[in-house]
């Protein structure tokens, strides 16, 4: 997953450009610079800094991470200009011991990708980093016959994967799952409450309070 994404840096944002995709894209653009509105967000997986470029100017900072250098040379050289927003490299699975708690936590189109096996550990970790009562975000994709890759093949532990070819023609099989909103609110149970699943045609919202 990490080799794939390094590779995928320079296509990584395509997806975004899909036509029939645009109308739930300016919904999530909306939504990400009105939610986080002077809150100090982490964000986790932060790849090329899409979504961190629209949370940016109104929230008070972003703490933004990623594994991959490759993508973190393109999110540092696309936020606004005067944004508070600073950039580490980090597992999403081991985040830094930051120097305060913070007011919001944001995931794009990571969720997707987290084993169900490490769910639990990851939402630990990353609520670990957030202040009691902290908005947490996760945005990710829906599956959509016909729009969306097919799924090839799904594992004895339920996690679905695809295949994907890259511009210069390299394959890769990466995961890629598609919770329901039952499965959405049971992994937060217990760690968030207000917890709130919104359906767009392409994309799912889950939006909650750190307990």
């Amino acid at each position: 997953m990490v080799a794939y994404y390094a590779k995928r840096a320079a296509e990584h944002d395509r997806i975004y450009d899909l036509p029939e995709r645009q109308g739930d894209i300016r919904k999530l653009q909306q939504f990400c610079q009105t939610r986080f509105a002077g809150l100090e967000v982490l964000e986790v997986s932060c790849g090329t800094g899409y979504w961190t470029r629209f949370i940016a100017p109104s929230a008070r900072s972003v703490t933004a991470t990623d594994i991959n250098e490759e993508v973190l040379a393109i999110a540092r050289n696309r936020q606004p200009s005067g944004a508070a927003v600073e950039f580490h490299q980090a597992d999403s699975y081991a985040l830094p011991n930051f120097d305060r708690p913070f007011g919001a936590g944001f995931a794009g189109f990571w969720w997707s990708h987290v084993p169900k096996r490490r769910l639990g550990d990851f939402l630990e970790e990353f609520c670990r980093r957030l202040a009691p009562g902290a908005l947490l975000v996760f945005v990710d994709n829906r599956y959509v016959p016909g729009s969306s890759t097919p799924i090839s093949r799904t594992d004895e532990k339920g996690d679905s994967f695809q295949i994907r070819t890259l511009a210069h023609g390299s394959t890769h099989e990466v995961l890629k799952n598609f919770p329901s909103p039952e499965e959405l609110k049971t992994a937060v149970a217990g760690r968030a409450v207000s917890v709130e699943v919104t359906l767009l045609d392409y994309y799912w919202i889950l939006a909650c309070r750190k307990i």
